[in-house]
């Protein structure tokens, strides 16, 4: 692969995290608890990493900020829209994995 530059290696970061997040607003029908099972991220987790970057760099952004990015909706709106009741296998998988982040 050829060598980027920081800021071109940058902008392709950033528009495959824009692609990531609108694949993301698109399957509702994907939980988040199917997330974290299966990659061990989730739209909360990216949405964490979002706010952690605002730190870094001062800005005075909160959660709930980094929640409509990454949601594109209120974070208890999008909840009661599309969150389902965690079934026992989902859970189950999730106290097996026990995801560290």
């Amino acid at each position: 692969m050829t060598e980027l530059d920081d800021t071109t290696r940058t902008e392709l970061e950033a528009a495959a995290f824009r692609r990531l997040v609108s694949h993301l607003r698109n399957r509702t029908d994907v939980q988040n608890l199917d997330l974290m099972n299966l990659a061990g991220f989730c739209r909360n987790c990216l949405s964490n990493w979002l706010k952690d970057a605002a730190d870094e760099r001062g800005l005075g952004l909160s959660k709930e900020d980094m929640r409509l990015a990454v949601y594109g909706m209120p974070y208890e709106e999008w909840k009661a829209r599309y969150q389902t009741e965690a079934r026992p296998e989902q859970l189950a998988a999730f106290e097996a994995a026990k995801p560290q982040h």
